[in-house]
């Protein structure tokens, strides 16, 4: 089992007792790309990477290397000789063993002779920074080197995939940034395919050529990352992206082909209506179904501005270094969140005005949250 072109998941479903972890779970994968899984927990990311490993057997569906069948459900190429890499969550490194044999244990394993294990180790351990600490135990070196250790143990064995669940979850904030660095100068120099599972927005949107969005079970939303940043296309994708205000809306009237004029409570507001609502399908569906409008807290301006001016009152403020997070109420009925680094020394109590681009507003209906 060499190289490939690209992996194939086709209908993908497991399910433990009557729990349906994986529901219909379809997507390519082409060779050198880095993928991401990305979900809360629960939605079934890590049961999917488990399955494509080979570590738990599939319910029904198929997985392809090309036009190799690797998994049906009731013939499967055993984990062992998919020549896949795995990086777990809590590195399973061998406490007893030092970094070299921790590194050294897949090939030795495979049979490869010492002079060449001994050359493959090092050459790996050189390029994750670890050489220094080549005779040192597990409980010897950082959360951070561990990782790498983990890292390395999987690179060394040449996999034609590797798969990532959840590595950097048990690492502190500045170690989990360096070593998505490290993940990222690591792929771009090996061009190892990879898939990773994280429920982190920010790993996801750092690391990844596509991103895989999760719930339940079932893929919400497959795209690059400024896809999935700037048009998800549900309203669970776009709470999970960072739009924290999500407001129940009705459509006064449409402005024109792709703008609108929104009521929250007694908030008069315009949306620029995304792509797939230009035709207007919310015309004829909008008095039947609720609809909600979306904004990330990022995208709300402090001060007067041409349209959509609100005055609110400030509720809470939050100092958070460069950026002041503010809760606030309009009317006393309707909660909105922002995130600014304007100067404004805004204080519990006092009104403030906002105002928000009608291009920062996606407008969603329920049937698609």
């Amino acid at each position: 089992m060499g190289d490939f072109k690209e992996i194939y998941i086709q209908e993908l479903n497991k399910t433990f007792g009557k729990k349906k972890a994986v529901c219909d779970f379809n997507l390519t994968i082409k060779s050198g790309e880095f993928v991401t899984l990305l979900g809360p927990s629960g939605s079934g990311k890590s049961t999917v990477l488990n399955c494509i490993a080979g570590l738990i057997p599939i319910t029904s569906g198929k997985i392809y290397i090309d036009d190799e069948c690797i998994d049906d459900g009731i013939n499967s190429v055993p984990a062992e000789k998919r020549n896949f890499g795995m990086v777990f969550q809590n590195y399973a490194l061998f406490p007893h063993l030092n970094v070299f044999d921790n590194v050294a244990f897949g090939l030795k394993i495979r049979k490869v002779n010492k002079e060449l294990i001994t050359k493959k180790v090092k050459d790996v351990l050189d390029l994750v920074h670890l050489s220094e600490h080549i005779y040192e135990f597990p409980g010897q070196i950082s959360g951070g080197e561990q990782q790498r250790v983990a890292l390395a143990r999987c690179i060394v064995i040449e996999p034609r995939l590797m798969l990532l669940d959840e590595p950097l979850s048990n690492l502190d904030a500045k170690l989990r940034i360096e070593m998505r660095y490290e993940l990222k100068a690591l792929h771009k120099r090996l061009g190892i395919t990879t898939i990773y599972v994280t429920h982190d927005q920010q790993e996801a949107l750092a690391l990844s050529d596509r991103i895989v969005v999760m719930a339940e079970g079932k893929i919400q939303q497959v795209g690059t990352p400024e896809e999935i940043y700037s048009t998800p296309e549900s309203l669970f994708v776009a709470s999970f992206m960072g739009f924290r205000n999500i407001w129940p809306v009705q459509i006064n009237s449409f402005r024109s082909d792709n703008e609108v004029s929104l009521r929250i409570g007694q908030l008069e507001i315009l949306a620029k209506l995304q792509d797939k609502y230009k035709k207007s399908p919310l015309r004829a569906k909008g008095g039947n179904i609720p609809i909600f409008a979306a904004v990330r807290p990022e995208d709300i301006q402090i001060g007067d501005g041409p349209v959509n001016q609100i005055d609110v009152r400030v509720e809470v403020v939050e100092y958070l270094g460069q950026v002041k997070q503010i809760w606030a109420t309009a009317y006393e009925e309707t909660f909105i969140e922002l995130s600014t680094i304007n100067p404004l020394n805004a204080k519990p109590g006092e009104v403030i005005r906002i105002w928000i681009p009608p291009e920062k507003i996606l407008v969603f209906s329920e049937e698609e949250s």
